[in-house]
């Protein structure tokens, strides 16, 4: 809800431009009625009726004197759709819009719009994979056509995210055929992880399980090469403990030294005597 709220702050300029004033401008008598229905939204969206809102700027976009004010209203619909989690009708509205109002200055914010309504239906990684892609797809198409928009910076950290969710679904399913003793699926599945989204926080996991599942089948070389590269760039880790604990069966984990007591205070003390 609060991340709605701030996507609610960005929409606000939108409706800046069609206000009172617009009615006070000389419009004919048959148009008057479309900023009539078009304050109507505003109010029952002021109102927090977004539902009613939604359906208000429909009407008034039809019925607008001007382009622009029809492709305003249009898009001021689609954004009620989409904070009462109207998600399917929401996008198909921003779709709807980009196609008929391919000029308009917002063009941006609706591609931005449909790739959070994306996101927010994002769910763990045990489920479908499929609105990862989607909102994968549509962050890339954004970033690539838009990347100078104060949008683009909040969706590259998204995809991280999603990167990361990608990783996770991966790996959940890498373990799942690990478990059922399915080694090859396995493999490709942590190959995946390593080559794709090797920028995650998985990948020292995917690691770790390539040199067990190599360890596991026989193919010790492969094994080895997958810890070194594990060791190279990630030798302080617990995974690459654990993996030099599969390679080398005399390993034993080196203990902790005891943590001195009252340190912070003898170390102050010494400070004070160099200073």
């Amino acid at each position: 809800m609060y991340q709605k709220l701030i996507y609610s702050i960005l929409i606000i300029f939108l409706t800046l431009s069609c206000s009172e004033k617009d009615i006070e401008l000389n419009i004919p008598a048959d148009k008057e009625e479309a900023f009539v229905v078009y304050n109507e939204a505003i109010a029952a969206m002021t109102d927090g009726d977004y539902f009613f809102a939604s359906k208000k700027f429909s009407e008034a976009e039809v019925i607008m004197p001007k382009i622009e004010l029809s492709a305003k209203a249009s898009l001021m619909s689609s954004y009620c759709l989409y904070i009462i989690n109207f998600h399917s009708e929401a996008i198909a509205n921003l779709e709807r819009f980009i196609k008929n109002y391919p000029a308009d200055k917002n063009v941006a914010y609706a591609h931005y719009l449909i790739a959070i309504t994306l996101y927010e239906q994002i769910l763990d990684e045990r489920k479908d994979i499929n609105p990862l892609i989607k909102t994968k797809k549509k962050i890339i198409f954004f970033v690539k056509n838009y990347p100078n928009t104060e949008y683009a910076l909040d969706l590259q950290f998204k995809m991280d995210l999603i990167n990361n969710q990608l990783a996770a679904k991966e790996m959940y399913v890498a373990k799942y055929y690990i478990n059922t003793q399915k080694w090859i699926p396995a493999i490709n599945r942590l190959k995946i992880i390593v080559k794709d989204y090797s920028e995650t926080i998985f990948v020292e996991e995917a690691l770790h399980r390539l040199v067990e599942v190599y360890y596991r089948t026989g193919l010790t070389e492969e094994a080895t090469a997958a810890a070194a590269i594990l060791g190279y760039n990630y030798n302080s880790s617990e995974w690459y403990q654990q993996s030099y604990k599969v390679l080398n069966k005399t390993y034993k984990k080196p203990k902790k030294q005891k943590q001195k007591e009252n340190i912070g205070l003898i170390k102050k003390t010494i400070k004070k005597i160099l200073n």
